[in-house]
């Protein structure tokens, strides 16, 4: 080091020593500040928060920020909370940003220290018990507000109009009463009020919302509800009429009609309750049952987590959050899971698998080791038991390439995307073989296991899994992308991936399917039919009509389709590596 270096290195020390005891101070707060909430709080789960360990790497449903100096979320829904959220515990997490609660048993009212946290932007505490009056108090940076499906009285705090950052307020199913307040609505794009007791006016900038934001309140009135003018001169009409069919009632009828009114009330509300209590069962077990039946209770916990996976989450929040069917592929039936608000996941539930425990565990330490690759969806998790047999991996939005190309909401890709998919899948392809070892393969290529980034980017998922399944079933599913050895063979190697690398190619340019799909019968052998079209000197007849709109690519295309042809060579040797293809691609993409 430099002599004249050493007075900026004495400060930079210094300063650093200064805000070190800072930074430790704010964690050990916050940390404080969490046990003394979990103390307080009867709960039904182990969160295993223990004060020796890690708060931000060990301890379930905590999020530290990036530099690990802060809690910046909580994720606790559906654990078994029940009781009252004492003041000056959650509260005092002034770097909060995140707080989800939701689905426990939380009664009483809310501290009022918890809307008012200063950096607290999303909030969903719905299905408590909350009770009382909403605080008055609220965080500038409040965005999204949930206290729907709990038991809050009062008026809507007139101080929540200041909340220039909402975006989502829902206050469904409370009792709520008194008037609207006229919320900021430059930023507010869901808004649901209703089921409560307010009253008066839908204020003005609130009409553009539609009618389920409103209904269950009956003495609210304006648009979209009925014009508060007919509204008000229809009640006094019913008022009238309904007092005076009270009066001649009891004055004929007496003891017995009051005692059949108040029967009639009763049933009414009992009835309710156990029509609740029915969609409450019936709503719980249709969470259990779509992957649940065959875990066993002894293995409940016997999730086995990747290397890399920062997820924090066991098989009991499996099975008690909420689950989205997205569909059936060769390996299984695949099902988008809500950890919370802000986490999803997908969560296979593999069929056909043909080894036994000790062998499937062995080749998902394989496949565990695999490093991460932006063209790659990272598996997060697996689990394995006698009737069930789970993968968890990550959640990409956007859908898969046969979605786009093939499905009813098909996104009309350009040739840049297609070229930029294809380019990604090979990337991710070879970043499989090269991981993995010579004899290491995806098994599995095809367009629905090409997902699209927001960058609409592809990426491969469910690699390396086809050694642990029944191999018919797998054939019968994608035999349009299976290379001629493989349907002979059973064995798939890294060329038979080239050659099912090579029909998705083809699919990509032609816009045809290789497989059959619903509503469509004009399944092709794709590596025949474009090899009996060029042979013809039709080749423009190949490409995808939606591609021939686009000017001066057509050079670009005959060069793809090359490649694409080399890939889908009978013989094996004669095709190139996937590291070869990735070269040939880039170099058409400098054309």
């Amino acid at each position: 080091m430099k002599l004249q270096d050493l007075p900026t290195t004495i400060c930079f020390l210094l300063s650093l020593l200064a805000v070190l005891p800072h930074i430790i101070a704010n964690l050990d707060s916050d940390k404080h500040a969490l046990l003394q909430f979990v103390a307080s709080v009867p709960h039904l789960r182990n969160f295993k928060w223990n004060s020796a360990l890690s708060i931000c790497n060990s301890w379930i449903g905590i999020t530290c920020n990036k530099d690990g100096t802060r809690v910046v979320a909580i994720h606790l829904p559906g654990v078994g909370l029940s009781g009252h959220i004492p003041t000056n515990s959650i509260g005092k997490l002034d770097a909060l940003q995140v707080l989800s609660l939701r689905a426990n048993n939380l009664n009483g009212n809310l501290p009022s220290d918890i809307l008012s946290i200063p950096s607290l932007y999303s909030i969903y505490l719905q299905h408590n018990n909350f009770s009382g009056d909403i605080p008055v108090s609220f965080s500038s940076t409040l965005g999204v507000v949930d206290l729907s499906f709990n038991s809050f009285t009062g008026e809507i705090p007139p101080t929540i109009k200041n909340l220039n950052r909402l975006s989502v307020l829902n206050l469904k199913f409370n009792s709520l009463s008194g008037a609207i307040p006229n919320l900021d609505t430059s930023r507010l794009s869901f808004l649901n009020l209703s089921y409560n007791m307010l009253n008066g006016s839908i204020p003005y900038p609130l009409k553009k919302f539609p009618l389920s934001s409103f209904v269950g309140n009956y003495n609210l009135c304006g648009t979209p509800l009925s014009s508060c003018s007919s509204a008000l001169s229809h009640k006094g009409a019913n008022f009238k009429k309904v007092r005076n069919e009270i009066i001649i009632a009891i004055a004929i009828g007496g003891p017995s009609v009051i005692f059949l009114l108040v029967l009639f009330i009763y049933l009414c509300y009992f009835n309710k309750k156990v029509n609740d209590n029915t969609s409450m069962v019936e709503e719980k077990n249709k969470k259990l049952e779509d992957f649940g039946n065959g875990v066993q209770d002894s293995e409940k916990n016997e999730l086995t987590f990747f290397k890399g996976c920062s997820y924090n989450f066991d098989l009991e929040d499996l099975l008690s959050a909420s689950a989205d069917f997205l569909g059936k592929g060769s390996y299984g039936t695949a099902y988008r899971v809500s950890l919370d608000e802000v986490t999803m996941i997908v969560v296979k539930r593999l069929k056909e698998v043909r080894v036994v425990k000790k062998e499937f565990e062995q080749h998902m330490d394989i496949v565990g080791r695999i490093r991460k690759h932006p063209n790659i969806v990272p598996f997060l998790a697996c689990y394995y038991s006698k009737d069930e047999k789970l993968l968890v991996c990550e959640y990409i939005p956007y859908g898969s390439l046969s979605s786009a190309l093939h499905g009813n909401g098909r996104i009309p890709l350009d040739w840049d995307t297609r070229l930029k998919v294809s380019l990604g899948a090979a990337k991710g392809i070879a970043h499989i073989h090269s991981e993995g070892g010579v004899k290491f393969t995806h098994g599995n290529i095809k367009s629905s296991n090409i997902l699209l980034t927001r960058d609409l980017d592809g990426c491969i998922s469910d690699f390396g899994l086809s050694p642990l399944m029944n191999y018919t079933s797998i054939k019968n599913k994608a035999a349009g992308y299976r290379a001629p050895e493989v349907i002979e063979t059973r064995k798939g190697t890294q060329k038979s991936d080239v050659y099912s690398f090579g029909v998705l190619v083809l699919e990509l340019l032609t816009g045809k399917s290789p497989l059959p799909l619903p509503g469509h019968e004009d399944v092709v052998n794709l590596p025949r039919w474009v090899r009996a079209v060029v042979k013809e000197e039709w080749t423009a007849e190949v490409f995808d009509a939606d591609l021939m709109k686009y000017h001066n690519i057509q050079e670009e295309m005959v060069h793809m389709l090359q490649v694409a042809l080399l890939c889908v060579t009978k013989a094996p040797d004669m095709r190139p590596s996937m590291d070869e293809v990735i070269k040939m691609i880039e170099q058409i993409k400098h054309l």
